[in-house]
């Protein structure tokens, strides 16, 4: 056995790794990354990307044409992952064409800046001593490098960077790269502006495509009717999807329900305060990229008036209707409890609502201590309880009427969904008819309303339409809605 300390590494042995090293990298997207980029950290979300854009690579090779769309939530290092990729072909590929479109001109010209920071760096011209830019901003150099072109020294290939709707005629492009089309949701709920951007891909974008070529289209999810909902619905079959929420919604390969995409950015602590700060439509596109429809929907909160006060002298019935969660798990349904009057010009007024994921035992006491708190304020008025099919359901309702002993409290025996239960409130809603009482409640209300059917919790709105199906049996419409206060 040879004397370990003895042992000498030589000026040859480091340039044997290193070139060993260099080889690795331009055979794997991953080790790449860990090359130019050493301070990276390698989560298993990196290395799943990385796998995913190596087999899309192989077969952009192949002539296959593939098409890949990668969602994930912000500052997971997407940008830098496709910049990365973008430079790790252009490496093994210099005669391949790239077009990079986005929405805006500092999107486009930042990755184009980052791309020549690559190109000029030791580490890239070691692992691919064949793909070269120009050494200077200079007009008169033959090979262009600019802020919206890099063309590659003595090769076919270039990397341009447009916007969306920007002039890219007479262009030819090998690999097309298209990051986040829509600023914002703003832009997403416009019709005007989807079609615009829609018009500009299907028209000028894809027109440029070789016969051989790639489509990797990287995004946040702001409308299912955006570019990317488009575009699945003509080619589903041919698009590969990754989607990664920010927080797990079930068991995955490399993580449990309700754990964090890439912890070591942005821990599960960090996401659950945006969460709270975000309507469920918003989070929903932005974190997990699952877009929902909202506005001009079943229940168009523009029209649900939200008053400082009300004329309570006006009153002519007035109703709570609870709908009981069983559980206080963060992802169970809440339980929700609507306060609302029928008023004598025939409007609705919701003037509160009880919402929580409680434990049995602390529900029916929140139950209990919001029954009497209505009962002093509005005095005779009655309690229903939703009563949900099965013996559970029944032995649930029944206790609750028990532990209400005093009070005109009934069991409300359901059936059907609850989108088709809200579809006699929505219609009033629709029509102008229902309004709120500001409080601290509103919000949460407004947030579920906004996106219901679609979103993920129905419960405000279930009891909310419960308490209308109560006080509105045997009630005349009337139109004169606008006599609030």
């Amino acid at each position: 056995m040879p004397d370990r300390s003895k042992l000498q590494v030589t000026s040859y042995d480091v340039q044997l790794l290193e070139e060993l090293a260099q080889a690795r990298a331009r055979e794997s997207f991953l080790e790449f990354r860990r090359y130019i980029r050493p301070q990276l950290i390698i989560g298993w979300w990196v290395r799943e990307v990385a796998q995913k854009l190596q087999r899309f690579y192989k077969d952009f090779v192949a002539g296959e044409r593939p098409k890949l769309a990668v969602m994930a939530p912000p500052q997971t290092g997407k940008s830098w992952t496709v910049t990365d990729f973008i430079a790790w072909v252009a490496g093994n590929n210099p005669d391949k064409k790239t077009i990079f479109g986005s929405f805006s001109d500092d999107l486009g010209v930042r990755t184009n800046t980052e791309l020549q920071r690559i190109y000029s760096t030791d580490a890239f011209k070691g692992i691919f001593p064949g793909t070269r830019i120009s050494e200077a901003h200079t007009i008169s150099d033959r090979w262009k490098r600019n802020e919206s072109l890099i063309e590659y020294v003595n090769r076919g290939g270039s990397f341009r960077n447009t916007t969306v709707a920007g002039q890219i005629n007479g262009l030819e492009l090998h690999l097309g790269v298209i990051d986040d089309p829509l600023k914002g949701r703003a832009e997403a709920h416009s019709p005007t502006i989807r079609d615009k951007t829609w018009e500009w891909f299907a028209d000028d974008f894809m027109s440029r495509f070789a016969k051989d070529g790639a489509l990797l289209i990287v995004m946040t999810r702001w409308h299912t009717d955006d570019l990317l909902g488009r575009f699945l619905e003509k080619f589903k079959r041919e698009v590969r999807v990754l989607r990664y929420p920010a927080i797990a919604e079930h068991d995955e390969l490399h993580r449990r329900k309700g754990e964090a995409l890439f912890p070591e950015h942005k821990p599960l602590e960090f996401l659950l305060e945006r969460r709270k700060l975000l309507t469920e439509a918003s989070w929903e596109s932005i974190y997990q990229q699952n877009p929902i429809v909202i506005g001009g929907g079943m229940l168009p909160v523009e029209k649900l008036k939200v008053v400082p006060h009300f004329d309570r002298s006006q009153i002519t019935n007035t109703v709570r209707y609870i709908d009981k969660a069983g559980t206080e798990s963060e992802d169970a349904a809440f339980t929700a409890g609507a306060r609302m009057h029928l008023m004598k010009n025939g409007t609705y007024i919701i003037s509160h609502m009880m919402r929580g994921q409680w434990s049995a035992l602390e529900r029916e006491e929140k139950i209990k201590a919001w029954v009497e708190t209505d009962a002093s304020e509005f005095g005779s008025y009655e309690v229903w309880v939703e009563q949900e099919p099965g013996s559970g359901g029944k032995e649930s309702a029944e206790s609750t009427i028990r532990m209400l002993a005093g009070y005109a409290v009934y069991a409300d025996r359901v059936t059907g969904n609850k989108v088709v239960r809200a579809e006699p409130f929505a219609a009033q809603v629709q029509g102008g008819n229902v309004g709120l009482v500001a409080g601290e409640w509103c919000s949460a209300f407004l947030d579920e309303a906004e996106v219901f059917p679609a979103g993920k919790w129905k419960d405000q709105v279930d009891a909310a339409a419960g308490a209308f199906s109560k006080l509105s049996a045997g009630t005349a419409y009337l139109t004169d809605y606008d006599k609030w206060l």
